[in-house]
């Protein structure tokens, strides 16, 4: 993996170490992380606190033209909602640990021009893979199912 996505991955440990959901997430500009962030949805009580979210949250007000330049790290391709914010303030690239246990609308993000790079990290897969198959409920609970 590469540093950035090695970012977001320790962010997807640290949720969790926490007890929640191992989901990371890294906002990059110009070659330097400006948000880091990690599912908080059971830590927080949230219904919004995945970790593109809460790295969103974390980057805090950025102009347009920041945003333009920007590369958002996750280690689980981005919900509907997450990628929903990253198209709106027109991120033009993501790159998606993996998609194999949790498959966003990629190719809407893609026909949105968005330059979408899936990595098929055998770390992040690994890491979802236990999560699931231990707390399946609280799984089913993040993705809306």
């Amino acid at each position: 993996m590469d540093k950035f996505l090695t970012a977001a991955y320790e962010e997807a440990e640290k949720g969790l170490s926490e007890g929640g959901i191992p989901i990371g997430a890294v906002l990059v500009i110009d070659g330097k992380i400006v948000g880091r962030g990690h599912n908080r949805r059971v830590q927080n009580g949230s219904p919004i606190l995945h970790a593109e979210m809460d790295c969103f949250e974390n980057a805090g007000r950025l102009k347009a033209k920041d945003y333009q330049r920007a590369t958002l790290y996750s280690t689980l391709s981005p919900c509907d909602m997450c990628s929903g914010a990253a198209l709106l303030y027109g991120i033009p690239k993501i790159v998606v640990g993996e998609n194999k246990t949790f498959q966003g609308p990629e190719s809407y993000v893609r026909e949105r021009g968005v330059d979408l790079q899936i990595v098929d990290s055998p770390e992040c897969i690994a890491i979802m893979d236990k999560f699931i198959k231990e707390k399946p409920e609280l799984w089913n609970e993040d993705i809306g199912v």
